[in-house]
C-alpha cells in the first residue's frame, strides 16, 4: 500500500470523526491491509500530522515563490507572501487545520506542539534565508550578537498567527489577514535599522573620535 493512501485514510477519519483513529489496526483493517504496512511508512499517527503540516509549509513556500515578482520582493514582502499563501492553504483545509490546531495548542499553550516540529524547521530555515538576503540589501540591520536568534523569534510570531487563525470567526478570516500584516510590520520595524542602531552608531563614533 502506498504511503499517500494511508495519509488520506487517516485524514478522512479525522475529518469524519473529529479525533484520531482508535488504533493503527482498525485504520489499516478498513484499508484491507496490516499494521506492518503502516509501520513501514509511519511510526505513529502524530507522524502523519507532522507530515501534513510540513506539506502545508512546503506548498506555501513553493506557491509564493511562483509569483512573477517574487525575486523583486524584499524580505518583508516575501514573509507576507508566504503567510498569505499559507492562509489560503489552511482555508482550503479548514476543518483539519482547526481541529489539529485547537487540539494541539490547547494541550501545550505557549509551546510548540510536536505536530508542528517539521513545519517549524522548514519555516525557520525560510526566515533565516530571507533575513540573510535582507541584511545584504540593508533592509535588515546586522546585529551579530542576536541575529542568529531571529528565526526562533519569528517562529513565536507564527504560533501567534496560527493561534489567531484557530480562534478567528470573522468572514473569510479577515481579522487573521490584518493580524498578519500588523505582526510582520512590527517584526521588521524591530529587525530593521531603528533608533537603537542610530544610538549605537553615535556612541561608537564618539568613542572612535576621542
Amino acid at each position: 500500500m502506498e504511503k499517500e493512501a494511508i495519509k488520506l485514510a487517516y485524514l478522512d477519519y479525522v475529518l469524519r470523526k473529529g479525533q484520531p483513529p482508535v488504533s493503527v489496526y482498525k485504520l489499516m483493517h478498513k484499508l484491507g491491509s496490516t499494521e506492518a504496512e503502516f509501520y513501514q511508512h509511519y511510526a505513529t499517527f502524530a507522524a502523519i500530522d507532522r507530515e501534513i503540516w510540513a506539506d502545508f509549509g512546503r506548498d506555501a513556500r513553493a506557491r509564493a515563490a511562483e509569483e512573477p515578482v517574487w525575486e523583486q520582493y524584499g524580505a518583508r514582502e516575501k514573509l507576507l507572501g508566504f503567510y498569505y499563501t499559507l492562509l489560503e492553504i489552511l482555508k482550503q483545509n479548514r476543518s483539519y487545520a482547526l481541529w489539529s490546531l485547537r487540539y494541539s495548542l490547547s494541550k501545550m499553550p505557549g509551546m510548540t506542539p510536536r505536530i508542528l516540529d517539521d513545519f517549524r524547521q522548514g519555516f525557520e530555515q525560510f526566515v533565516a534565508d530571507i533575513l540573510r538576503d535582507g541584511r545584504r540589501t540593508e533592509e535588515v540591520a546586522s546585529r551579530p550578537m542576536i541575529q542568529e536568534k531571529y528565526p526562533r523569534a519569528f517562529w513565536q510570531q507564527m504560533l501567534f498567527v496560527l493561534g489567531f487563525f484557530a480562534k478567528d470567526d470573522s468572514l473569510g478570516f479577515e481579522r487573521t489577514d490584518a493580524a498578519i500584516e500588523k505582526a510582520v510590520t512590527l517584526s521588521f520595524d524591530l529587525v530593521g535599522r531603528n533608533t537603537l542602531d542610530s544610538a549605537v552608531d553615535f556612541v561608537r563614533f564618539l568613542v572612535q573620535s576621542r
